[in-house]
């Protein structure tokens, strides 16, 4: 398996376009995106949690509930939602434009809205440019199409994987947007995966939930749940290989693949939140089982007062502590251990080296320890927290099971960016 260009693009059979309609008159760049499959496919996704749901969320769960689709028509700048039978109205217009344009049923269309919540979208603006949305389809549209998603996002995101089952070459590719009101509480929040594996409705997804959960949904930025967040994977078997419809090796080396393409997105979103300038990974090893190890970690890396901690370079691992407490989850805080550690680079004088002598190795500062705090040196400290990549080590002796999650720094440009969002 390696990574490839192309991101939703890549795999056989998928093109994609992005234009600029000015659903927000201040908009630069393009706000409208279109990723198109010339052949109709299986298809599997996951939801907002949030009992408020965006009007192209609910249309989107309706489309996908037979396990089919062959499009996805995404705009920014308008969320489409709380806004009642009109919004309805808009989201299903959409999903008929797209449909028009290129030809397949208006069911199967996937359809994605972001941006401020409880305006109506100007959808006679997605009229006017769905004729050139479409036309401009290509291989490469795929750079036109992951700029239009985006909102606060800083940069665009997106990868691809190839790899091999039962002797075909099959590859998975993916764009998606997060900065803000993004938590554990679903799968993600807009993305898009394609593939061209020929895998059944069941067995992918069956996939995609395994992976959210390792994935997309250990990541927080700011403890809100938005009205929008969607993941969609579309299959259309274009690769030929004979068809996964249970579990095996041909299905595992798919979930490797996808969870490979899941995790990279995932940090991706964490490290670009909101006014962020730090990534954070904590992971928790030592624990009775895997989901008390992923809760323990989500928790801390969702406290407002550890990321500020993070912000501040300030290496308080009482908040760490406090975070675990209320976590819900059981373990024991005398036989507790946590340390902080930088991304892996050359190793500074006086630091932990893990790397035997070898290169791409992290320094690491133990601030606790079998549940006593250990006189540490806050210089050391201090300098892997003021590195954009902060790595939060946790170690229980409750069991043997591990489990990582991420997210970001919070800062006082948060405030800033969502102070005025609306206007």
């Amino acid at each position: 398996m390696q990574f490839i260009d192309g991101g939703v693009t890549a795999p056989e059979g998928f093109t994609a376009n992005g234009v600029l309609c000015k659903i927000k008159e201040s908009r630069v760049q393009n706000d409208l995106a279109l990723v198109f499959s010339r052949q109709r496919c299986t298809a599997a996704g996951v939801f907002t949690q949030n009992r408020v749901k965006a009007e192209s969320v609910k249309l989107t769960q309706h489309h996908i509930a037979d396990g089919t689709a062959q499009a996805v028509i995404a705009n920014s700048g308008n969320a489409n939602a709380c806004t009642g039978e009109q919004g309805a109205k808009a989201a299903a217009r959409m999903a008929e434009l797209a449909a028009g344009a290129l030809g397949i049923q208006a069911e199967d269309v996937v359809v994605y809205s972001t941006g401020v919540i409880g305006q109506q979208l100007p959808v006679e603006k997605i009229e006017r440019h769905i004729g050139a949305l479409a036309r401009g389809l290509s291989k490469e549209g795929h750079k036109e199409a992951r700029v239009a998603i985006m909102t606060t996002d800083t940069h665009y995101k997106e990868c691809a994987v190839e790899t091999e089952i039962a002797g075909k070459k099959v590859r998975i590719g993916a764009m998606a947007k997060g900065s803000g009101m993004i938590h554990i509480n679903m799968g993600t929040m807009l993305s898009v995966v394609t593939t061209d594996c020929a895998i059944s409705a069941e067995m992918l997804r069956k996939a995609l939930l395994k992976s959210v959960a390792q994935t997309y949904n250990c990541v927080s930025i700011d403890g809100d749940t938005s009205t929008n967040d969607s993941l969609v994977i579309l299959a259309n078997a274009l690769a030929g290989n004979q068809e996964i419809v249970s579990e095996g090796a041909d299905f595992d080396a798919f979930f490797e693949a996808l969870n490979e393409v899941n995790l990279r997105m995932a940090k991706k979103i964490a490290g670009d939140g909101e006014g962020a300038t730090k990534l954070i990974e904590c992971t928790v090893s030592g624990a009775k089982d895997e989901c008390a190890a992923r809760a323990l970690a989500k928790a801390v890396i969702s406290s407002s007062l550890v990321k500020a901690a993070v912000f501040g370079s300030d290496a308080n691992f009482g908040r760490i502590l406090c975070a675990m407490g209320y976590s819900g989850i059981s373990f024991t805080p005398e036989r507790t251990s946590i340390s902080l550690e930088s991304a892996e680079h050359s190793v500074r004088p006086g630091a932990t080296d893990f790397s035997g002598g070898q290169t791409g190795v992290r320094t690491s500062v133990t601030v606790f320890e079998n549940g006593v705090p250990l006189r540490f040196d806050e210089a050391a400290a201090k300098k892997i927290l003021q590195e954009p990549e902060v790595k939060i080590a946790i170690h229980c002796c409750d069991g043997s099971a591990s489990g990582t999650a991420w997210g970001c720094d919070l800062t006082y440009d948060y405030v800033k960016i969502n102070g005025d969002y609306r206007t």
